[in-house]
This record gives C-alpha cells, structure tokens and sequence, in this order.
C-alpha cells in the first residue's frame, strides 16, 4: 500500500475523469490519496472532494503563499471553521515562495505565522510549501513555533543540508517526480540522504509527473515510480519503501488514532 500525500485531485485538470483517476491509482496500489487546499475556494473543494470519497480522500484546508495578498482574519475564521470537518487532517499548503513575485513577502510571512497558530490552536500538522525559501520558512517555524507541532516540507527536492536541518527539527520531508528525472542531481541528493522515518512521498498532481510520463498530466498512481526510484537509490525494495513511507504518512496524518 502507498500513500499519495500531496495532490490537487480537486482542481479542474481531473474534471473529465476523476474517477477513473482515482480507480487507477487504486489498482497501482495507492489507496489514500490527501487533497491539499491553497486558498479558500479551492481549500472548499478539497474538502468536497474528500466528502465524496469517504476512506479515500483526505484533505488540508490553507493559502498558499502566493494567495495571501488578501489573507486575513475573516480568512483565519473561515480555514477553522473548515479544518472542523472530519477529512481534515492538516494545514496547508502554507509556507514562503521567493521564487514567484505574486504576493508582497511581508503579506506571506504574516498568513504563514497565522497559519502556524491556527495549527497548533487546532492540533493538527502542517504542509509547507518552501520555494527558494527555506531559511526563511525555518525561521519562521522557529520563531512562531510550527515547529511544535508536526511539519512536512513538500517537494523537497534540492538543498540537501537544509533538508537535513529541517529533518534533525523532526519535519517530515516530500519527495515527488523530480527524483526521478536523470539530470536533476540535487533531488538524487536529497532521496539518498533523507531519514527513512522522515520520508512522504507524493505527486503534487496534476504536476512533476514522473521521467516515463513527462509532459503529461500527473497523477495519484504515478506515486509508484517515485518509490521505485527511492527503493532504486536507498537498496530497499519496493515493499519496504511502500511500508515505512505508508506507516510515516499515518504517523503525520494522525490516521493510527484515527
């Protein structure tokens, strides 16, 4: 069994065919699938979609960094009234991006340290989204305290000693289709050197669709190319990469109590 932690199955590059997606990553073996919200509108669909596939669908309810132009508390009261529903298990995609100019940094810092709070108000883990950032996500999980609680750094594919960092603070790390692209040797970096326990994968589809598939649509099922390719570097197969990686996502999601 695998778990596809990070996917955008609610946004409108699967409105043709959603089910049928969610029915093939099934047959590859994936059987829970996380919906992750990036701003209001689309955190609603996240929620949606989990509603109508019980024990399938999960979701996070946040606002990405580059949708935190109007971030503010009416906002805030709206992502805690929807973290409420049962298929939220976590607070995201929040964080910082440094690589796109979409919102003023001072605008993504402030929704990031609320966000934080609500999560640690709430008891409930964070997807962090951190792009050309993470010396400023960490400190900001230092100096507000997401640290706290648990945090999953998605698409960690470069800057392996910062990985390590986040990793030693006890984070989660997000591994998707980049590690598997020939050229891209600071993700190779980061599959080899992430701790076991520390690891998730995931898709982030319709994105980052995996070497065999580039150019495509990505999705849930394409989350058993990205264990092969770690079972591949880390020597394991790709039994015990479905296992650790499985017991970690239900460790994070807080699905063992559950």
């Amino acid at each position: 069994m695998l778990v596809d932690t990070h996917t955008h199955l609610h946004f409108p590059h699967f409105d043709e065919d959603r089910a049928e997606v969610i029915a093939r990553a099934a047959a590859a073996g994936v059987t829970r699938l996380v919906a992750i919200g990036t701003d209001l509108p689309d955190s609603r669909a996240a929620v949606a979609l989990a509603e109508a596939w019980p024990g399938v669908v999960w979701a996070t309810v946040g606002v990405h960094p580059n949708a935190a132009t109007d971030f503010g508390a009416d906002s805030l009261a709206e992502l805690r009234d929807l973290a409420s529903h049962p298929s939220v298990v976590a607070i995201g995609e929040v964080g910082l991006d440094l690589f796109r100019d979409r919102c003023p940094v001072a605008m993504q810092q402030q929704a990031f340290a609320a966000q934080q709070r609500l999560a640690l108000d709430l008891g409930l883990p964070l997807v962090v989204h951190s792009r050309e950032a993470h010396e400023a996500v960490y400190q900001s999980l230092d100096e507000v305290g997401g640290f706290v609680t648990r945090v999953v750094v998605h698409c960690f594919t470069s800057h392996a000693p910062q990985m390590m960092r986040f990793a030693e603070r006890g984070c989660w790390v997000g591994l998707d289709g980049p590690v598997t692209y020939p050229k891209a040797v600071e993700a190779h970096e980061v599959a080899d050197l992430v701790p076991l326990d520390r690891l998730l994968l995931e898709t982030d589809c319709p994105y980052l669709a995996p070497q065999k598939r580039r150019g495509k649509r990505c999705e849930p099922a394409d989350v058993v190319a990205v264990a092969h390719e770690v079972a591949r570097r880390r020597g394991l197969t790709l039994d015990e990469v479905a296992a650790r990686t499985t017991a970690n996502a239900m460790a994070f999601f807080g699905w063992e109590t559950s």
